[in-house]
């Protein structure tokens, strides 16, 4: 069943997604500065493509990753997790039209927000 669902859900804006996540890994990835946010651009990217399965938790830190980590959090949002979550939010909206679309709609909504917040997350499979 989740093969079926990872299918119909590349089709339904995880192809568009998961590149657009890819390209800001690019993006990130030109300057070494930018490596962090590359490297959580790109798993997160990988996660678009195919996200059920897996699923996001929080990843445990100390309170100086704490620090970092919203730090890391502040720059990505400004400079690309907004347009991640417009985009996710725009394949929502297409995806809640159909009544089998809604599945895919509250996924798209879950990844607008990891589009903001991305560090201190991890992505776990689930083992069923």
């Amino acid at each position: 069943m989740r093969l079926l669902g990872n299918i119909v859900w590349f089709v339904l804006g995880g192809l568009v997604m998961g590149l657009a996540w890819w390209l800001a890994a690019l993006v990130c990835a030109i300057t070494i500065v930018g490596i962090p946010w590359a490297i959580a651009a790109w798993r997160i990217g990988t996660f678009s493509f195919w996200p059920f399965g897996r699923v996001v938790t929080e990843a445990p830190e100390g309170a100086v990753g704490a620090v970092f980590s919203a730090l890391g959090n502040l720059v990505w949002a400004l400079l690309f997790g907004w347009w991640l979550a417009v985009g996710h939010l725009i394949s929502a909206v297409l995806c809640a039209l159909t009544v089998i679309g809604i599945p895919f709609a509250l996924q798209h909504v879950k990844l607008a927000s990891l589009a903001f917040f991305p560090y201190g997350k991890r992505i776990v499979r689930i083992d069923r």
